[in-house]
């Protein structure tokens, strides 16, 4: 479902991304895991085409990411996500179907499955100036539902939840598990991740420093927080 090839990004004398390779089967969860300013939302951006690799390759659904229809079964939560306030959380999602060319009668059933899955059912027709960080994150991976996505990118999609938001998000990611869907992570609740996904990969200072399933990586009595670290502080 995605796959890297020697994917390299400068900038000026500053190399975000260097030389990373790595693939994401259809089906599995997967978490791209380093600390601030190692590299991942630089890889995010590359596979969304919102800035392009100056080497290298990246695709997805063995489409090059560099072409408009290896986005046609994405749905992205980026990081630090808004809703015009002027907006409630009902238009922001149907304004989301009407890009995406669904019929009024589908999107409407569609946006209230949604609200349901991200449990603001009661707040979706105030308007979203009204709504915590906690409820925007929410009404965000809603609209990243909508049109039934094969893939979903999503940067830190728990930021701003309180704990029982964090549990609800991550029992919602676990369900679709059922359905086929493919995820790709960025977090920095490790604890989340060990519980969410299958495979992990850690990067720092844009290099690849691993990608392996969870299993693989954390044992003998370790926590993924203990091998995060670990890598990182080499």
């Amino acid at each position: 479902m995605i796959e890297l090839n020697t994917a390299t990004k400068h900038y000026d004398s500053f190399t975000a991304v260097d030389n990373v390779s790595f693939s994401v089967r259809t089906g599995e969860y997967f978490a791209l895991l380093g600390p601030n300013g190692a590299g991942k939302t630089t890889i995010v951006k590359m596979l969304l085409d919102f800035t392009r690799p100056t080497s290298g390759s990246l695709s997805l659904n063995s489409i090059s990411s560099t072409k408009a229809a290896s986005r046609n079964a994405v749905g992205y939560l980026s990081e630090n996500f808004r809703i015009p306030p002027y907006l409630t959380g009902w238009q922001y999602l149907q304004r989301c179907a009407e890009l995406l060319d669904i019929s009024r009668h589908d999107a409407r059933d569609q946006c209230k499955r949604i609200v349901r899955l991200v449990g603001m059912e009661g707040r979706e027709h105030t308007k979203a100036n009204t709504y915590s960080k906690g409820m925007i994150q929410r009404f965000g991976l809603g609209a990243a539902l909508i049109g039934n996505p094969k893939l979903l990118i999503l940067d830190e999609p728990t930021e701003g939840l309180d704990p029982i938001g964090i549990r609800e998000t991550r029992q919602l990611l676990e369900s679709l598990k059922d359905q086929g869907m493919t995820i790709f992570l960025n977090s920095h609740l490790l604890s989340e991740v060990e519980k969410i996904c299958h495979t992990v990969g850690i990067i720092n200072h844009g290099k690849l420093l691993v990608k392996n399933s969870i299993s693989a990586i954390v044992k003998d009595g370790d926590t993924l927080e203990d091998v995060f670290v670990r890598l990182v502080k080499g």
